[in-house]
């Protein structure tokens, strides 16, 4: 709990010796931006960026991560604060409820400090306004008082830098966007760069592997570093209560099927998500608030969470009448196309 903002909020002091290495370690995220693995273009653009501004001796622009989960926006974060030896502060858009929150935070930063806001598209209007003048001008304007009474009050803040993430860019405001120096969307994860991924862990978990036990982890993994790493630690309890702690091809294989994780990293929930649109509606299309009914599950997890990887894979389409399944979701669970079904197949 934070004494100068009433609620919770994360401050990592990266220059604070007495922050364990071993904190970092636990979590699999890389330190710094030699160590994080794919998203090329953005690291290559964002080596730019911190190298321009440290010659400047300035902090770095505001800056927009936007993607699916599971990709790395928050770990990117901390590696550009740790790159530019600021402290971050981290918090979340449903967190800050009310304009005085964000002011509290904002007035307790340092020159330098990074404020990381995640699920930045549920911040609050009334917040958002807020943040404007303070990104474009460094300043807060606060109404005190209430009535005839009521005056405007501004406050100097020292230059920070505000990096928002996102899994719905199309959710926040134009003004807000339009605020941010750079934006970058961060892309799947081919299966070499989460073979890299998985090893990496792998050797931070002391966990014994060899090459086909990775290449198994990582093509089911569907294509986000996330899930690779939580597949690796449950393979690795499999591995150490049946084989004596050693993964490769075969024993991955034993423990993911005991996960329902089937070849291309489809769940029992993906799975389940195919079967009700080709069974119970004929293959599509089919509107999404009625699959989450068919199902019994939250509609904004099947847009998240479920539908990216299938969209990916080829094995949905969306179109303005609803959801459909392709052939090749037919083909991937044996079910023959019947006549009659969607003729937009």
């Amino acid at each position: 709990m934070d004494q100068n903002t009433g609620f919770e909020i994360e401050e990592v002091a990266i220059n604070d010796p007495s922050v364990h290495e071993e904190e970092f370690e636990l979590t699999l995220r890389p330190r710094l931006m030699n160590d994080y693995i794919g998203q090329r273009q953005i690291k290559g653009n964002l080596e730019i960026l911190i190298e321009a501004a440290q010659k400047r001796q300035e902090p770095i622009e505001h800056l927009m991560l936007y993607g699916p989960p599971g990709l790395g926006k928050t770990t990117l974060a901390h590696v550009i604060s740790r790159e530019m030896s600021a402290n971050i502060r981290v918090t979340s858009g449903p967190a800050i409820e009310r304009a005085g929150d964000l002011a509290s935070i904002l007035t307790n930063l340092a020159a330098g400090d990074i404020l990381f806001i995640d699920e930045i598209h549920r911040i609050n209007r009334n917040v958002e306004e807020v943040l404007y003048p303070a990104m474009e001008d460094y300043v807060i304007d606060l109404v005190v008082g209430k009535g005839p009474s009521a005056r405007t009050m501004r406050l100097e803040l020292p230059k920070f830098t505000l990096i928002g993430a996102t899994t719905k860019i199309g959710m926040l405001s134009s003004p807000l966007r339009d605020r941010f120096g750079a934006l970058y969307r961060l892309e799947f994860y081919d299966d070499d760069e989460l073979a890299q991924i998985v090893k990496r862990s792998a050797s931070l978990l002391k966990v014994e592997i060899d090459h086909s036990g990775v290449s198994e982890i990582a093509r089911r993994s569907r294509r986000t570093p996330r899930i690779a790493n939580r597949i690796l630690k449950r393979v690795r309890d499999y591995a150490e209560v049946k084989h004596h702690g050693y993964i490769d091809r075969g024993i991955a294989d034993q423990a993911l099927k005991r996960l329902d994780i089937d070849h291309l990293g489809l769940d029992r929930t993906d799975c389940e998500y195919l079967n009700t649109i080709i069974n119970k509606f004929n293959g599509g299309p089919v509107g999404l608030d009625t699959i989450s009914a068919a199902m019994a599950e939250d509609k904004d997890t099947l847009e998240d969470v479920i539908e990216p990887y299938l969209l990916q894979l080829g094995f949905i389409n969306r179109t303005p009448r609803g959801r459909i399944a392709t052939p090749a979701a037919h083909q991937h669970l044996g079910i023959p196309v019947q006549p009659g079904s969607s003729p937009l197949l």
